[in-house]
């Protein structure tokens, strides 16, 4: 006889997942008796926030859905914060979890790990939350979280298990199929109406997302097309490659580049919200794009929301800028204007480059010097100096190698534990993966230090980057900007090297450029994980002098 929690394990290898996040409980260990003999990978983090971030890392790396198993009450109040994360950058995410018994939800009896309804706690943090009340509906419901992740606008899915839903027989159920979605095409009224438009603007620009990070070839030969300057949010970063004459970065906030935005007639907007955290990171407003708006999205709400389009069309981003690029292709353009296209563009990264601080100087250099001693590097942020340093100075060569939690939800202690996930997503053998480091400062990394141990237990080589500068920096900053005398930004900042050594970590410091390249070396040979702290004034008074 097979449970509904072994039948479980047999569906999702259906659907191709090849590894799990989770923490063993006692609501939960039905799940691993069909884990145990599968083909899928465990992991097990520190902390069920842990899980979620590696599920998150994981995802972005690989394109699939991370997947947690995750246990009734604490676990699940612990795994919101990475929901909320995911769900805010449109991350594919399943939570299955249990929950008391269907004769006890609700039943406020003080059962061990009771809330009085956990699938309401998460709802705001998921696309989704479904109870499943009996074995027979499992497959039903992981079609419509698959046909979520694989043609939707993918966001976290809560499916949970009461204890006694778990064990049910659920012989009949393997052999049901897995269900096969195909992303929406291009509606051919819309494709053209958008190429008419922009085959007649004289300066088209366009303004990508993360929700475009598969259609990096298309949208480059668009953008040729067009002689359109691209803007990139940062997770899109890495859709144009460093170089690329058309490509003006992720500086939408800044003055420089929304004078540029100001001038297109036509802007594309292609699978993006148009959100503050890309557009406003300073929070003072201003953010226009006066021109003819066409919007595409996978998520129709979204086509309308902070921006109204004058065009929208609700399609994969891929199939359309494939079917806009045909379009364009066969058609005739207005003649630009010679002071547009890559001569904007290259005046505009003039400009900027004479923005630069000496701080956001030295911390570019800081990212530089990795990408250049490990060119294939994942670099997977926190919030700190470096990243958002790199949000607008550095560019990766390929999607999916720049990622981090300074945008949308915005939590600390992502990096970590999102890292050791990515690292994990890279590939089927280890031999295949790229190197991935962990960019995080000294607050950030207290929030998850404990999943060190869970890299050095998986044999993972990921490399923590730790920018230290003792304290929360940037809130201090804001505090003082805003007359506020600082109060609880000078926090206690630990050994980290001795903290690393005692969890099983290879760990040390470095001050200079060559230190760092030579560190960088010795730890992408290794197996486990590697700390190098850096610590941020000897660094910047280094490489400044």
């Amino acid at each position: 006889m097979a449970t509904c929690g072994e039948v479980l394990v047999k569906l999702l290898e259906g659907y191709g997942v090849e590894q799990v996040f989770g923490i063993p409980g006692v609501h939960t260990v039905e799940l691993y008796r069909g884990l145990a003999r599968s083909s899928i990978n465990h992991v097990t983090p520190r902390h069920e926030q842990g899980a979620g971030f590696m599920a998150d890392g994981y995802a972005r790396t690989s394109g699939k859905p991370g997947v947690c198993f995750i246990i009734t009450g604490p676990g699940m109040t612990n795994i919101t914060t990475a929901m909320g994360q995911a769900y805010a950058d449109s991350i594919p995410m399943l939570v299955i979890s249990s929950v008391q018994a269907r004769s006890q939800l609700g039943g406020g009896r003080g059962k061990l790990h009771e809330l009085p309804n956990q699938s309401a706690l998460v709802s705001g943090v998921a696309a989704f939350s479904h109870t499943l009340m009996s074995a027979d509906e499992l497959p039903a419901v992981l079609a419509r979280a698959f046909a979520l992740f694989q043609a939707g606008r993918p966001r976290p899915v809560h499916i949970e298990i009461p204890l006694d839903v778990l064990v049910q027989e659920a012989d009949h159920l393997l052999a049901c199929e897995p269900v096969q979605i195909a992303r929406a095409g291009a509606a051919p009224a819309a494709i053209a109406q958008m190429s008419q438009l922009l085959a007649n603007a004289k300066r088209p620009l366009i303004l990508a997302g993360g929700g475009a990070i598969d259609a990096a070839e298309a949208l480059t030969h668009l953008a040729e097309r067009l002689q359109a300057p691209v803007a990139l949010t940062i997770n899109a970063k890495g859709l144009l490659p460093s170089a690329h004459p058309l490509l003006i970065g992720s500086t939408q906030s800044l003055v420089a580049t929304r004078a540029l935005v100001a001038e297109a007639d036509v802007v594309l907007a292609i699978g993006t919200e148009l959100a503050e955290t890309d557009y406003d990171v300073t929070f003072a407003g201003g953010f226009e794009i006066p021109g003819t708006l066409l919007r595409i999205d996978i998520d129709a709400d979204q086509t309308v929301r902070n921006y109204p389009p004058k065009v929208a069309l609700v399609a994969d981003a891929q199939i359309a800028a494939q079917a806009l690029l045909a379009q364009l292709s066969a058609q005739p353009l207005t003649e630009r204007r010679s002071d547009w296209g890559q001569a904007r563009a290259a005046t505009l990264r003039s400009e900027l480059a004479q923005l630069w601080d000496r701080a956001t100087r030295a911390q570019t250099l800081f990212l530089e010097t990795v990408v250049e001693e490990l060119p294939e590097i994942v670099l997977v942020g926190d919030s700190t100096q470096p990243v958002y340093s790199g949000n607008l100075t550095f560019n990766p060569e390929q999607p999916r190698r720049w990622f981090n939690s300074s945008t949308g939800y915005g939590t600390l202690g992502y990096a970590l534990p999102a890292a050791i996930g990515a690292w994990l997503g890279g590939g089927a053998q280890p031999s295949q993966r790229r190197p991935v480091a962990c960019l995080i400062g000294d607050g950030g990394l207290q929030f998850t230090l404990a999943e060190l141990a869970c890299a050095v237990e998986a044999q993972t080589p990921v490399i923590v980057l730790l920018w230290n500068n003792q304290g929360y920096e940037e809130i201090k900053k804001y505090m003082v900007n805003r007359a506020i005398e600082p109060v609880g930004v000078d926090i206690y900042t630990p050994d980290f090297i001795a903290v690393a050594k005692g969890l099983g970590c290879a760990a040390e410091r470095i001050d200079t450029a060559e230190q760092l390249r030579a560190a960088l070396r010795t730890a992408v040979d290794r197996q486990g994980p590697t700390l190098i702290e850096i610590d941020q004034n000897r660094w910047t008074q280094g490489v400044t002098a």
